[in-house]
């Protein structure tokens, strides 16, 4: 098995975990790691054994992949670049700024015959992969994500922070075009909404309630999904899926038996799983199952709720100014 070269742009809170991630795989070798703060590259890099570097275009001369964990403002700069010096990528959630910018990389991308994974971890949480199989027709889905205040990922709304993890496991649970959106949300803390809710309504019918606080005293992240016939709930945090499925038999309240059953996952590491997933993709030139599209299409309906919510925050602040003015 050919050795894959690879390295880690950003190693920063998130960007270090990778690098130890492919420090310890095996027909991998960590080349180098890379970050404006030349006293944090090369902690990293002495811990995981390999070379520093504060130029990133310096390591695109000697990996075949790289993962990109910068601020999502440099994404597109950084991933551009990749794409020149045709290396494949993970790239970090959310893919980019605009649409723009990630239909360019995928189309690029695709002309190269890159590969280009965006790294939505939730989907490689072992529960999330259980919870899969269990999936017949869901009609309702509530999510909550809630965070106590981290100094890190300030840098963009919590819809892009947050939301778009369960954005993205709800488009790939929900086979069916978004029909409408209705949202609420607040900046509480930064100058960028804190706290948000989205109600997404399909065309088939379904609909998600999908909520996100990153302003909380505790940390939240589970899922409900309702369905004809049964029920799952997912534990993010724990890596624990219930489900509950309605029997044939009627019990005396007149309510059907219930089957429940817990699987827990208390062994599971889902950053391991996704780096594997992008090296076996690497490996055999094939597509990530969140690939590029799968990114963009996430990251459409999260730019959507953002600007209803700014929208929605602008009528407000218009019509108290109306109401200032008309009291005079």
């Amino acid at each position: 098995m050919k050795t894959l070269n690879v390295g880690v742009i950003g190693v920063g809170y998130l960007g270090r975990f990778h690098a130890q991630k492919y420090a310890a795989m095996t027909g991998v070798r960590l080349v180098g790691v890379v970050d404006v703060n030349a006293d944090q590259a090369a902690r990293v890099a002495t811990e995981c054994g390999c070379a520093a570097f504060t130029d990133y275009r310096l390591l695109l001369r000697e990996v075949d992949a790289v993962s990109i964990v910068v601020p999502t403002s440099n994404h597109y700069a950084v991933a551009s670049d990749c794409v020149d010096a045709s290396v494949d990528i993970l790239l970090e959630k959310p893919m980019t700024v605009t649409l723009d910018e990630a239909d360019d990389l995928i189309r690029r991308c695709e002309e190269k015959g890159l590969v280009l994974q965006v790294g939505h971890l939730e989907r490689f949480n072992p529960a999330v992969q259980a919870m899969e199989p269990l999936l017949t027709l869901p009609v309702f889905i509530e999510s909550n994500r809630i965070s106590t205040f981290k100094n890190r990922g300030v840098d963009v709304d919590v819809v892009l922070d947050l939301m778009i993890h369960d954005i993205d496991i709800i488009l790939n649970i929900i086979q069916s075009p978004l029909k409408t959106i209705h949202t609420v949300g607040a900046p509480v803390v930064t100058t960028t909404t804190d706290i948000a809710n989205a109600r997404l309504i399909f065309e088939n019918g379904a609909t998600a309630n999908v909520t996100v606080s990153r302003i909380s005293r505790t940390n939240i992240r589970k899922m409900r999904i309702f369905q004809p016939g049964s029920y799952i709930n997912v534990n993010f945090a724990t890596k624990k899926i219930m489900s509950i499925k309605l029997t044939d038999e009627i019990l005396e309240s007149g309510m059907p038996r219930q089957e429940v059953e817990v699987r827990s996952f208390a062994v599971g590491d889902a950053l391991r799983s996704e780096i594997e997933h992008f090296t076996e993709h690497v490996r055999n030139r094939t597509r990530p199952i969140v690939s590029g599209h799968e990114g963009r299409r996430a990251l459409d309906v999260a730019l959507q709720v953002m600007a209803q919510i700014q929208e929605h925050q602008s009528l407000e602040v218009f019509q108290k100014v109306a109401q200032d003015m008309k009291s005079r």
